[in-house]
């Protein structure tokens, strides 16, 4: 008879909620500095690790794009990305889609060819060697101007077959979705997907301003259209799946008891949540830890883990047939 721990661990999972740039170990952060000749205001890997204890959004915005700093080389995107690869692959992570910032890059003259060949590469990598099929989103930074974004985008469409979507992260508040909507019609034209962080910091309102203007495929975070009933009715009959972050909310505050995280809540409503670690790096803890931490914080069943686990595939991006493949390799994990 297994753990719950073992069950966890033995778990095919996908990741649908992932900045890359937030897979940033400190060990990485100091190798990169080092090999690209970066001066940090960090003595060392322990400095850079007590700089990751933060206890609101807007600090670990600061550290994370200072972070973002030592990322200069392709060969930089592709080890970040590879190691972000070899740990989910650790841990039975058999599909993941995962977020880039290339303004967080170009805004600091790296071209955005470099950064996405980089990251790409690797991905193409590991779905060969490892066995991670993908999916590439790619996020516009919502505390800069909608026109800072169309030239993004401008940038982004010679790489369009490398991207599979278009989302929106960075600070929330006061940057409502209603900002990007004549952005996220353009994206819509050129055939992405769309999604968008909504109701993390910010108001149900936002959440219903990315459904209703954005037009979103899935809504990233969520957690406060609990806030509202009638939008938590019309998630719950529409199926739109809620990419949920545990550790992250706890880290950041959202959520300042883990017995209170409302993961629970949003399966007893009928909402499709997932887990997923959004920055691991910075927020203790890759998926397994993610669902480690609601499971017992929770009292989660074992119903409840296969549940959240089957959303996850459920609501990839993945193409039907690779989908039901994955699907099959979770059936074929529980009957085992």
């Amino acid at each position: 008879m297994s753990t719950l721990k073992q069950f966890i661990e033995g778990l095919p999972k996908a990741e649908l909620h992932l900045h890359i740039e937030g897979s940033l170990e400190p060990e990485q952060m100091f190798l990169f500095a080092q090999r690209n000749k970066i001066d940090l205001p960090y003595k060392s890997v322990e400095d850079i690790r007590a700089a990751y204890e933060f206890t609101e959004l807007q600090d670990f915005l600061d550290i994370y794009y200072q972070g973002m700093g030592v990322l200069q080389t392709e060969q930089d995107f592709y080890d970040l990305t590879w190691a972000y690869l070899e740990k989910v692959h650790a841990q039975n992570v058999i599909h993941v889609e995962i977020f880039f910032d290339p303004q967080g890059h170009t805004d600091r003259g790296i071209p955005f060819s470099t950064v996405i060949n980089g990251i790409y590469n690797a991905l193409t990598e590991g779905e060969k060697t490892l066995g991670i099929s993908f999916k590439l989103i790619m996020s516009f930074l919502r505390h800069l101007s909608e026109e800072e974004g169309f030239k993004t985008l401008e940038e982004a469409l010679p790489h369009k077959g490398k991207i599979a979507a278009v989302g929106l992260d960075s600070s929330e508040l006061g940057h409502p979705p209603s900002k990007f909507e004549r952005l996220y019609a353009r994206c819509r034209e050129e055939g992405f997907l769309t999604v968008a962080h909504a109701g993390e910091e910010g108001p149900p309102e936002y959440v219903i301003e990315a459904l209703d203007l954005l037009k979103i495929d899935r809504l990233d975070h969520g957690n406060r259209s609990l806030e509202d009933s009638d939008l938590t009715a019309r998630l719950s009959q529409s199926g739109i799946a809620l990419t949920v972050c545990p550790l992250s909310n706890y880290k950041l505050a959202g959520v300042t008891d883990m017995r209170k995280h409302p993961i629970k809540t949003m399966l007893d409503k009928g909402l499709k949540a997932t887990v997923n670690s959004d920055d691991p790096a910075y927020f203790g803890g890759y998926m397994n830890e993610n669902y480690l931490a609601i499971s017992e914080a929770l009292n989660l069943s074992k119903e409840d883990l296969i549940t959240l686990c089957r959303n996850g595939f459920e609501a990839t991006f993945c193409a039907p047939e690779q989908r039901r493949r994955h699907l099959d390799q979770l059936e074929n994990y529980l009957a085992t």
